[in-house]
C-alpha cells in the first residue's frame, strides 16, 4: 500500500467515526464513555495521517 493510499484509508475511517459520533450524539441515551472512545480513536487516526503527510514532505 502506498503512503497516499494509506492516508486515504485513514481519512475514510476518520469520516466513518465522525458519522458514528454524530449518530450517537443525536441519540437521547448517548453514552459518555462511548463518545470519548470514538473521539480518542478519531484523534489517533488524525495524528497518524499527520505523521504520514509529514513523512512524505521530506
Amino acid at each position: 500500500m502506498t503512503v497516499q493510499a494509506h492516508i486515504a484509508s485513514l481519512e475514510k475511517k476518520h469520516v466513518a467515526l465522525e458519522e458514528e459520533l454524530q449518530n450517537i450524539l443525536a441519540s437521547p441515551s448517548s453514552d459518555d464513555r462511548e463518545i470519548a472512545d470514538i473521539k480518542r480513536r478519531k484523534l489517533r487516526i488524525k495524528d497518524a495521517m499527520q505523521r504520514l503527510k509529514a513523512s512524505t514532505r521530506h
